[in-house]
């Protein structure tokens, strides 16, 4: 009995590990952050519940994929060596039912509980992560990551639609803050594991054309997101509280950025990779301070 336990606990460990839960976790506070600055009001309690689920689900589903088809990949490389389908722990095809389970079940709910504006995105979003960029992008550019990346920049406006059922300019503007900082994120951590990606035969960029010519596009990428990240408060879509907090976390990337860029090698390279982690998740959350500060004064002061 005891050992019968220690195995489904040891296998329940290996399939939520496939399931990528930190990156979810990200996900579903992007596409949270998207439905409460869908509107002014209080969301419905249960869209949002079901929306997070299937969103949720779609991701893990994606992940899980992910593993199943990179497993010689990650048997190549140091970072993903340990996962548990590299590992032999889950067999692939066990993998994959999983994860086609998950993404049913997802496609159930958001048609049914939510509406088919966010299921049709949220399934394609998942198609994207899953299939044209693990298939086909990853292998064959080493712009796999900024053309994939608008798989990854979708959960904001999947929330968004999940609550209102329509795409609104302000929505994709958040796919675009989360689409340009893809690439300096990402990059980052390929810099540091670039003999990882050499060895596996993926042409990520510090591979193709070398750590200098990447960290210069991390700079210029950074650069690019901080004139983004300030568009909300241009278009009144965010106040000043937002605004504040958009150039200072900008300012911190772009100190980062130029220390990766001016340094040798990859000394800064985890650093600034943690830090756009840290730089993500605090500026969706400046966008959801300033829109309740912003709804408490209208309540408030003008009634």
């Amino acid at each position: 009995m005891q050992l019968a336990a220690t195995m489904n606990t040891t296998l329940f460990k290996a399939y939520y590990e496939c399931c990528k839960p930190k990156v979810v976790y990200l996900i579903l506070f992007t596409a949270l952050v998207g439905m409460l600055l869908s509107t002014p009001g209080m969301i419905p309690l249960d869209t949002a519940f079901w929306g997070l689920v299937g969103i949720g689900l779609a991701a893990a589903a994606g992940a899980a994929l992910n593993h199943a088809i990179d497993q010689t990949i990650d048997q190549r490389m140091d970072r993903t060596r340990a996962r548990p389908v590299a590992q032999g722990v889950l067999k692939p095809l066990n993998v994959v039912i999983f994860a086609l389970t998950m993404t049913a079940l997802s496609a159930l709910i958001l048609f049914t509980l939510v509406n088919t504006l966010t299921a049709l995105l949220t399934m394609a979003s998942m198609i994207g992560y899953a299939i044209i960029y693990t298939v086909f992008l990853k292998h064959s550019t080493p712009q796999n990551i900024v053309i994939g990346g608008a798989a990854g920049a979708a959960p904001p406006v999947l929330g968004w639609t999940a609550i209102t059922g329509q795409l609104h300019p302000e929505a994709l503007l958040l796919f675009l803050i989360i689409f340009v900082w893809t690439p300096p994120h990402f990059w980052a951590l390929a810099i540091k594991r670039q003999k990882d990606y050499a060895k596996a035969g993926v042409p990520m960029l510090p591979v193709t054309h070398g750590i200098p010519f990447t960290k210069l596009h991390i700079v210029l990428y950074t650069i690019l997101l901080v004139i983004v990240s300030i568009v909300p408060f241009l278009i009144f879509m965010s106040g000043t509280l937002y605004l504040v907090g958009a150039i200072g976390l900008g300012i911190g990337f772009a100190y980062y950025a130029w220390k990766l860029y001016s340094g040798e090698g990859d000394e800064y390279a985890m650093k600034t990779f943690g830090y756009s982690i840290f730089y993500l998740t605090a500026l969706f959350a400046f966008f959801l301070l300033d829109h309740y500060l912003r709804v408490f004064i209208r309540h408030t002061f003008i009634g």
